[in-house]
């Protein structure tokens, strides 16, 4: 039978998340109403698009690189293979720096990617938001999605530091954190190699980003980075190292290391 739940029971080797998503995506409607109705059928060309969908995500393709969309702190965002796809857990660097906000922040969001994270903080503070990112294409996206959020986010392409000035009360970044003979790697072949692979160790960009952090930062000022589960001793040694006091580690909502951040002298 061509319906739903017939689909649905001949996809069980995926997720059944992502397959009623999927489903909702190709025939404009929720989720919910794929639950509520099994019995809808399917046409041939509907069929078709599902099977080039499946196909995809047979080969690790991400859903919402299909869908061309995805969902972050409650907020619709557009994703392209030009950017990675925001997780949930980097909800947990949002709400940790949601906490360390004051009313006319100003904050910067280093490689900002599709803009979760400064979105995200544009929609829910009273701050001056900037973010950064060395790819024109995610700066693209980026300030797409803002617009459509109607999020105030001053956006500015920079290799990290490199082309930023001034003085920020927060910084906050999702930076590549997988070393590069990293075994799930293999799993992530569809997202951007650049976001994901950072030397050796992982820790490349996070060195750098450390190191170079108390430059940009205000007296007191916050940085804020997620990072690998097994990463949180590391880290928090360099931002010893770099100076930083009230060095902490936040575990995401799974309990695993996800968060560390420091506090400029």
């Amino acid at each position: 039978m061509n319906d739903v739940g017939s689909w649905l029971r001949d996809q069980r080797d995926l997720p059944r998340l992502d397959c009623e998503l999927l489903l909702g995506y190709r025939l404009g409607v929720s989720r919910s109403h794929i639950i509520a109705h099994a019995e809808q059928s399917l046409t041939a060309p509907e069929l078709s698009a599902l099977a080039a969908d499946t196909k995809r995500l047979r080969d690790d393709v991400p859903l919402a690189y299909i869908t061309g969309r995805r969902e972050f702190w409650a907020l619709g965002l557009s994703v392209t293979q030009d950017v990675l796809v925001p997780r949930p857990e980097t909800e947990t660097l949002v709400e940790q720096a949601i906490g360390k906000a004051r009313t006319g922040d100003r904050i910067l969001d280093l490689g900002t990617g599709c803009g979760a994270i400064a979105i995200a903080l544009a929609t829910s503070l009273e701050a001056e938001l900037h973010a950064s990112d060395h790819s024109e294409a995610a700066l693209c996206i980026a300030r797409s999605n803002a617009m459509r959020h109607h999020a105030n986010i001053q956006f500015s392409r920079s290799d990290w530091f490199a082309e930023l000035s001034g003085d920020f009360h927060l910084i906050v970044a999702n930076p590549p954190y997988i070393a590069q003979d990293d075994p799930h790697l293999s799993a992530l072949k569809h997202e951007p190699v650049a976001a994901l692979i950072s030397g050796p160790d992982g820790l490349d960009a996070i060195r750098s980003i450390v190191a170079k952090a108390p430059t940009y930062l205000v007296p007191q000022g916050w940085l804020l980075l997620e990072h690998g589960y097994d990463q949180a001793a590391r880290i928090c040694h360099l931002f010893a190292v770099a100076g930083f006091t009230a060095i902490e580690t936040i575990q995401d909502l799974n309990r695993q290391d996800r968060v560390t951040l420091g506090q400029a002298r």
